[in-house]
């Protein structure tokens, strides 16, 4: 009797451990297909990680940019779109001129300063190292309610009207450029320039030959002050950078402002193929096209000390990417694919 009950009880622990066996086992096929799974999507992620030139671990750090206003909100953009990529990132954006933004950077006050002029010799003697980012232009605007805006809009200005204007101080009234005008009343001009060290004054003496020091007028701060200055005044006369003169949600000049066409040919009036100043993209295909002036139209750069380092090479490496489908609406024009290329082999 007792021999049986052994017996019995053997055979009930080996049926149990038969039946957790199976139980394993199965368990086991189904969780194998998951791993494959997961290993393979965690493969995936480290070859886009690789191939976008990130490291695998995520990106954190502290990135403060400084300096031109031109290239303000296309900054502002891209620094929203890498955090939305890097939340443990935090970017610091603030403008306040070209000047400041190459100062900050060599003093080393910022890991980026926006640059919208060329890069002076003596800021490269210091130690200055750039990339371009992006290009854009600065235009000539007057208020939208000038007694002479069918004149202006119509005919355009020759460059010589605006060294004339700036650098000899040689007119003084509109109808000295439209004397068959038939507009009446005050016609005397009122020119306007930048106050502070900046890309547009500087871009904008190139074109007419100097340098910002030389430019004459009422020194206004910033790119919105100026726009807003000569928005403000029916007989005033400035310049601005293409993100301030036109409105980035209806792509329309800015209301208030109207471009004053450049008279390229110089045959005393604006062809069609000089009338491209109607909306921001026209006027964008216009500097691609080189239809546009180079200058005023120019390269954008971001300048450091020597060189960009940690998570500020790799959100400059992202700009010049991934980050260059944000210039168009933003109001930009995106670099070239070989230009995008010479630029990141300077910081590779």
């Amino acid at each position: 009797m007792n021999m049986n009950r052994r017996t019995t009880g053997s055979r009930a622990f080996v049926s149990a451990v038969a039946y957790m066996l199976v139980i394993a086992l199965l368990l086991n096929a189904c969780a194998a297909p998951a791993k494959q799974a997961a290993g393979q999507a965690q493969q995936t992620r480290s070859s886009a990680q690789v191939q976008s030139g990130q490291s695998s671990s995520e990106l954190s750090g502290k990135i403060a940019v400084s300096g031109a206003w031109a290239l303000y909100p296309l900054m502002v953009k891209w620094a929203e779109e890498f955090q939305k990529i890097h939340p443990q990132v935090k970017i610091d954006v603030s403008a306040g001129g070209a000047g400041k933004g190459a100062a900050d950077a060599l003093g080393g006050l910022v890991d980026i300063g926006m640059v919208s002029r060329d890069i002076f010799p003596a800021e490269i003697e210091k130690g200055a190292f750039f990339v371009g980012a992006a290009i854009d232009a600065v235009v000539p605007v007057a208020s939208a309610g000038n007694p002479l805006k069918d004149d202006i809009l119509a005919r355009g200005f020759k460059r010589q009207v605006f060294v004339d204007i700036w650098i000899n101080g040689k007119t003084a009234n509109w109808k000295d450029v439209f004397p068959q005008s038939k507009a009446f009343g005050k016609t005397d001009l009122h020119v306007y320039t930048r106050g502070d060290a900046a890309g547009a004054p500087e871009t904008w003496a190139k074109y007419l030959g100097k340098k910002q020091e030389d430019l004459q007028g009422t020194g206004v701060y910033g790119d919105p002050g100026l726009a807003e200055a000569v928005r403000r005044d029916p007989l005033g006369i400035g310049f601005n950078n293409t993100s301030y003169a036109y409105d980035m949600k209806s792509r329309k000049q800015l209301e208030g402002l109207i471009v004053i066409p450049i008279d390229v040919n110089e045959n005393g009036k604006i062809d069609p193929e000089e009338n491209f100043y109607g909306t921001l993209d026209d006027v964008n295909r216009a500097i691609s096209d080189k239809a546009y002036p180079w200058p005023p139209a120019r390269e954008l750069y971001l300048v450091t000390l020597r060189e960009f380092k940690g998570v500020t090479r790799e959100f400059v490496r992202w700009l010049l990417t991934d980050g260059q489908q944000y210039a168009p609406e933003a109001g930009f024009i995106p670099l070239s694919k070989e230009k995008t290329q010479s630029e990141l082999a300077k910081i590779r």
